[in-house]
């Protein structure tokens, strides 16, 4: 406090503003701070490193770390017994392969930024209504690289302590890192990028109580949320473990667990985010009257036969389930598959039922359309057709058994989601460009019907 006032008097001091026309005085001359001001920058510029170098440290630095964590996970878990290595591993994934998929999650969301952002013609900010402090994409590949860095060390460090007979510890590790992401998304003070977390916050209620109109950034995080149906369910299990201080053992395997995987919780909390997306749909309806925003809740009402018909397998006898439940459940399945294949091509991308892939050389059809590569329509409407197959494979709870298979699934669906994002963001903004081109044509059409109209009184 006592530095203050000569800190306050040596900012507003002559000699540290740029001088205009008057020459510099022997006093000037005399006096070193000039000297004093210009070598510190200087001498700061000569000794801080390039940004190429300091990307180079940063890059080997992470480089170490993966490699330690790879060395000390695959060590702690070659520790362990062979016939408990399996529910070991199961464990872990368990815990940690929901913060995995949301981490690759915000990875795509951040590429997905930086291509919208290389584009002249979308303009992403006004598709989702956002202000001037959103994130961008380097703000959000911070996020996810802190992410990357913080769940596999959780998780290393809950096998090395569980191999290692320190199971209180180890299971101490997951409800840490579970907490601490809550906190950090409903922290209450501006840190932390507070508006983005306010507005995923504030998105994500209006999601689960559409009682309001229904927003672009509403339904599509929405959509976005049914394809990490397998987060929510891994979630509601490893809380449901936290809960009842069932973390580290494998009692929970057991079908009679309270968080056992024939749990009646699973097909619930599976449902959930489809249950979101049709009530939002039936809002649309409520607040446009039409007709297509049915069409479009019923194709999220044929994922709940396919989850609860693949759950009955633990509530009835094989001999029923063989032979009654099961050919309705691939019937379901079937049905769920196609009529989203069919929806994700002719509604949220707005392909015409591929009439504008096939359609190209003509000018007409390739100005509407952004990414006009007649390849990339073939490999997202190919690829979307067959994720969309294998994703029943993830919805349906008597067939996963094997977790690696359900990650890889999941990881799919997920980039079957990312490359839909494109498509469905250039979607809407041809409707946003054709709708403000309708209502140029409009305002002109008025303004020439009102000189018609003047100039006719003036001749009167």
């Amino acid at each position: 406090m006592f530095g203050s006032p000569p800190a306050i008097a040596y900012c507003h001091s002559p000699h540290l503003r740029k001088p205009v026309s008057k020459p510099a005085g022997d006093d000037e001359l005399g006096n070193g701070s000039e000297i004093k001001d210009t070598n510190p920058p200087l001498f700061t510029a000569s000794i801080m490193p390039s940004p190429s170098l300091l990307w180079k440290f940063k890059v080997a630095l992470f480089l170490i770390w993966g490699f330690i964590c790879c060395k000390i996970g695959w060590g702690s878990v070659m520790r362990m017994s062979a016939d408990l290595r399996d529910l070991f591993l199961y464990e872990a994934f368990l815990y940690y392969n929901p913060l995995l998929l949301v981490t690759m999650m915000v990875w795509l969301w951040g590429l997905c930024l930086w291509v919208f952002s290389q584009s002249t013609t979308i303009n992403y900010a006004k598709i989702f209504e956002l202000d001037q402090n959103h994130l961008t994409q380097r703000e959000i590949w911070k996020c996810s690289i802190w992410m990357t860095v913080i769940v596999p060390t959780s998780t290393t460090a809950y096998l090395y302590l569980y191999s290692h007979g320190e199971v209180s510890l180890a299971a101490a590790q997951p409800v840490i890192l579970y907490v601490a992401v809550a906190l950090v998304l409903a922290f209450p003070f501006d840190i932390f990028y507070f508006s983005s977390r306010y507005f995923l916050l504030r998105t994500l209620w209006r999601i689960a109580l559409p009682l309001q109109p229904i927003s672009f950034p509403d339904f599509f995080l929405a959509d976005i949320l049914t394809s990490m149906a397998k987060v929510f369910s891994d979630l509601e299990r490893s809380v449901c473990r936290m809960v009842h201080r069932q973390v580290a053992t494998i009692a929970w395997l057991e079908a009679d667990s309270v968080c056992g995987s024939h749990s009646a919780a699973i097909p619930l909390v599976l449902v959930i985010p489809y249950i979101w997306r049709l009530m939002q749909c039936l809002r649309q309806y409520m607040d446009t009257k039409e007709k297509t925003t049915l069409l479009n809740a019923s194709k999220y009402s044929t994922a709940v036969p396919v989850i609860f018909l693949s759950a009955l397998k633990y509530h009835v006898l094989p001999d029923t389930w063989t032979s009654v439940y099961r050919r309705l459940w691939l019937f379901s399945s079937l049905v769920n598959s196609l009529y989203s294949f069919y929806w994700d091509v002719t509604h949220d991308w707005d392909l015409s039922v591929f009439t504008r892939i096939f359609k190209f050389s003509k000018p007409s059809y390739c100005s509407n359309l952004i990414y006009c590569r007649r390849w990339v329509y073939f490999w997202v409407i190919g690829s979307d057709l067959i994720l969309r197959c294998t994703w029943t494979y993830k919805l349906s709870a008597h067939l996963r058994h094997n977790y690696l298979t359900v990650f890889m699934v999941t990881t799919l669906e997920m980039l079957r989601r990312f490359q839909w994002m494109f498509f469905r963001v250039e979607n809407e903004w041809n409707k946003i460009t054709k709708s403000g081109l309708q209502l140029h044509l409009m305002t002109d059409s008025q303004g020439e019907d009102e000189k018609l109209l003047s100039s006719s009184n003036r001749y009167v």
